[in-house]
């Protein structure tokens, strides 16, 4: 049997594409297929280290590990990282690419179209089934032009779509029916079927607006899905989906996080959400810093511009203060380039090149620049010797008294971060770190809090289970893969394009 595909689009930005193909990935799985997740286009500041040396969005990782396989550069060819007033980082297949604004993009994005197909054809000759998610909105007409993360897609590989709506934001009715107004009627032709998302309450008052949808446009209804709320144990992919004021108020260990515009890889933070003798605690901007035992300051795409609005807000006197109190601070990436003496960024590679006054609270500087950093690590917290398992992606290196007297990580061929000379400051490079339960137990350790244990990949994986279940119930998942048509192989002319492209 050739290998098929489907994809899925959104009425709008965060309806839930991402985590039912999470879901549906894990389900299909389970029934025996060989399946693959791919992501044309992404922009996310959420990314993970893949096995192949690149990087890739959050979302598909998650994706990936629902199906049992390796992460790949193939699975997500093109992402955009937010950088602040410099626009975006580009990554194309894994690899930095250089920087974009907005506007250059539209016009940019046409000639990556090419590697863009060829990493699809890619994840389908590995699988039975690719569940392709878009970008966004499928009714953004006005970026229709050269696109490659909706229905430009959906034309050149020849596949149809899913379209998903979200019943909990209202207006559902509309949003779906009024897709199939505004896009191109050959796009709109696409369009098979449609799935309503997170509907609270008796799924029975929602009968009629299924049949009404169903009606005007001619689409299959694959399902109606009640919202879940074992999704939460499922790391975020955008900062929007962070909740303001906290995640859990439960625990007497009090730890906080400034929510600062470029916060990147933030599901570093997931694990301490699921310890019952924490209380983590999100704060945003406008908001005084609260009393702690901790406070994180969590990876940032632009450190500098971050480093900026943490002052902006007066957040640097909160953290002196948490300090003066014996409070324990903690920076993981750009939150620990933020803890040293100074940042340099000669290059001019997060704005106009500059030297920024750090937060002082380490005896180290940093220098943005060089190669980007991309791996998976593994060692030991020191002094407890906690054994650990995390990754780095960062541009830059951090260098100083702190580090070379005190690393925080013994990384078998190197040392990792630095620790003050009270014991009280911490800073590492490792994302990941809190995921381990044995090296987030040592941390909490040193709070005089105890950890339950929690194996937090146990947590998700559990409810990539829990949600595939769900799905199994609520949509038409056989009717779903009867939409899901063959894949064309590639053009002799595309494959001519995408030789040139590697050469």
């Amino acid at each position: 049997m050739p290998p098929r595909a489907i994809m899925f689009q959104g009425t709008g930005s965060s309806v839930g594409k991402s985590v039912l193909v999470a879901g549906l990935a894990r389900a299909l799985t389970r029934r025996g297929l060989r399946v693959r997740p791919f992501k044309p286009q992404n922009m996310s500041n959420n990314a993970a280290v893949t096995a192949d040396g690149g990087e890739i969005g959050r979302a598909q990782a998650l994706q990936a590990r629902a199906c049992g396989v390796a992460l790949s550069v193939d699975m997500n060819p093109v992402l955009l990282k937010p950088q602040g007033m410099t626009g975006s980082q580009l990554v194309v297949r894994g690899q930095m690419r250089g920087q974009v604004r907005a506007r250059d993009f539209q016009s940019f994005k046409r000639g990556l179209m090419s590697e863009v197909l060829d990493s699809f054809h890619t994840l389908a000759a590995q699988a039975d089934i690719v569940l392709v998610e878009g970008a966004g909105s499928a009714s953004e007409v006005n970026l229709r032009a050269d696109d490659i993360a909706n229905m430009g897609f959906a034309q050149a590989a020849d596949i149809d779509v899913v379209l998903v709506g979200d019943i909990d934001r209202g207006g559902v009715i509309a949003s779906l029916v009024g897709t199939d107004v505004v896009v191109a009627p050959d796009d709109a032709r696409r369009i098979r079927g449609f799935i309503v998302n997170r509907m609270r309450g008796d799924p029975s008052l929602f009968a009629a607006g299924m049949e009404a949808i169903a009606r005007r446009t001619g689409w299959q209804p694959v399902g109606l899905v009640p919202f879940l709320d074992r999704v939460r144990d499922l790391p975020a992919e955008d900062a929007a989906d962070l909740a303001p004021g906290g995640r859990t108020a439960k625990g007497r260990v009090r730890i906080v996080v400034p929510c600062l515009p470029m916060i990147a890889n933030f599901d570093d933070l997931d694990p301490l959400a699921a310890e019952d003798g924490v209380s983590l605690t999100m704060v945003p901007r406008g908001t005084v810093l609260p009393e702690a035992d901790l406070i994180i300051l969590p990876g940032a795409k632009a450190t500098i511009a971050d480093l900026a609005v943490l002052r902006q807000e007066g957040w640097d006197i909160d953290i002196q203060a948490h300090m003066r109190r014996g409070g324990h601070v903690l920076g993981i990436c750009g939150g620990y380039q933020m803890l040293g003496r100074s940042i340099a960024d000669p290059d001019g590679i997060e704005g106009p090149p500059c030297t920024v006054d750090g937060l002082g609270l380490l005896d180290v500087t940093t220098e943005l620049g060089g190669s980007k950093r991309l791996e998976d690590v593994s060692g030991h917290l020191l002094p407890e010797g906690a054994a650990l398992r995390g990754y780095e992606m960062h541009i830059g290196r951090t260098h100083g008294p702190d580090h070379d007297r005190r690393p925080l990580i013994d990384l078998g061929n190197r040392r990792d971060g630095a620790v003050s000379p009270s014991g009280r400051v911490w800073g590492t490079y490792v994302h990941g770190l809190l995921a381990d339960g044995t090296a987030r137990a040592a941390l909490l350790a040193r709070l005089g809090a105890q950890s339950h244990g929690c194996d937090h990949d146990r947590t998700v994986d559990a409810a990539l289970d829990a949600l595939a279940d769900h799905l199994e119930t609520h949509l038409d998942i056989d009717g779903l893969l009867r939409l899901a048509r063959p894949v064309r192989p590639l053009s002799a002319a595309a494959q001519a394009a995408c030789a040139c492209t590697h050469n």
